[in-house]
């Protein structure tokens, strides 16, 4: 069960614009071009299949040769490398679908096609375009040169101002920025590691980060430009806690736990068992229940963004409350 998430974001980013209502921006490299990120090149534009599905009869003498090739923006260089092409019949198949004759992977690509009409597709990870190929019967066939309009993003995040987060703690996920009838937006890419380069058409994403398994989560409108790298880190306002049942402060946990955490509203938001289980939760107040033995201890605390701590209940129940309202004192 997710609590309402927290109205604070604040994102950094070295080449990227957020939404100005949801977060400020600041500052951190110098812009990166992002064809210097993109993988290693394969040698040459590799032609993998070709199929013969075709409207006119394919010989020797009407083959026509193609060369196509894609820019990340107008004005730049062709690419060199992490291309997939595939060329299309106009004409469905009995399945609805258009039949797929070549793919090619590389940079430039080079098919030979009889004339007619084709479509014709580039995919630079989840960036893509498409255009309609004509092939005449004669006469010269125009290099096919298609601009992908795209960039990339690398999403990171830390716990408070500055504080790590381990990055098997964090996934991201990304969404269309237009929102549906439904209320819902489109999924574009989902379970994103940090650090890990995603290529997208430019345009501004929604992305929802998860730091945890239970309500700490944080969303941020950003904008991907044409040709760069954008580096966003997340700020999310949680912590990482860890639960211990004890006789004394400081004390050693009882094993054979039973937990709950509760809102300040009574809303529990996460249960396990263990003599100290940790669980990462937005910034907040709570209420941490332990059972051990057919009997229930439990105290009120409050999470700090970036502040991991203990969360200690003590077996005498007065104790916890003195412990809490000390906390309080101290917030």
């Amino acid at each position: 069960m997710r609590m309402p998430l927290h109205p604070l974001v604040v994102v950094g980013l070295t080449v990227a614009s957020l939404v100005a209502s949801l977060v400020p921006v600041r500052a951190q490299d110098s812009v990166e071009s992002f064809s210097q990120i993109t993988t290693p090149p394969v040698k040459g534009g590799k032609l993998t299949s070709f199929n013969p599905i075709i409207t006119g009869e394919a010989t020797q003498k009407n083959l026509r040769d193609i060369t196509c090739e894609a820019l990340l923006t107008k004005d730049g260089s062709p690419m060199q490398h992490g291309l997939t092409w595939r060329v299309f019949s106009p004409i469905p198949g009995s399945d609805g679908k258009l039949p797929l004759l070549a793919t090619s992977e590389g940079g430039t690509a080079a098919f030979q096609l009889v004339p007619g009409e084709y479509f014709v597709n580039v995919a630079f990870g989840r960036a893509g375009a498409t255009k309609k190929l004509v092939v005449p019967d004669s006469g010269d066939v125009d290099k096919q040169v298609m601009v992908l309009d795209a960039g990339g993003i690398m999403l990171n995040a830390v716990s408070g101002s500055d504080v790590r987060i381990p990055p098997k703690e964090l996934s991201f996920a990304i969404y269309a920025a237009e929102i549906r009838e439904d209320g819902e937006r489109n999924l574009v890419v989902d379970d994103v590691k940090p650090n890990s380069v995603v290529r997208l058409n430019a345009g501004t994403y929604h992305v929802v980060s998860d730091y945890g398994t239970v309500n700490a989560v944080i969303r941020a409108d950003i904008q991907v430009e044409a040709g760069k790298l954008t580096r966003a880190t997340i700020q999310h306002r949680a912590a990482k806690l860890t639960l211990k049942l004890v006789s004394e402060a400081g004390g050693e946990a009882i094993a054979d736990t039973a937990w709950s955490i509760l809102t300040s509203s009574g809303d529990t938001v996460s249960e396990s068992v263990g003599a100290f289980p940790t669980v990462v939760l937005a910034e907040g107040s709570y209420i941490a229940v332990a059972r051990n033995k057919n009997k229930i201890y439990q105290r009120d605390f409050t999470v700090q963004a970036g502040v991991n701590t203990d969360v200690e209940v003590l077996l005498d129940e007065k104790a916890n409350d003195q412990k809490a309202a000390a906390e309080d004192v101290v917030d």
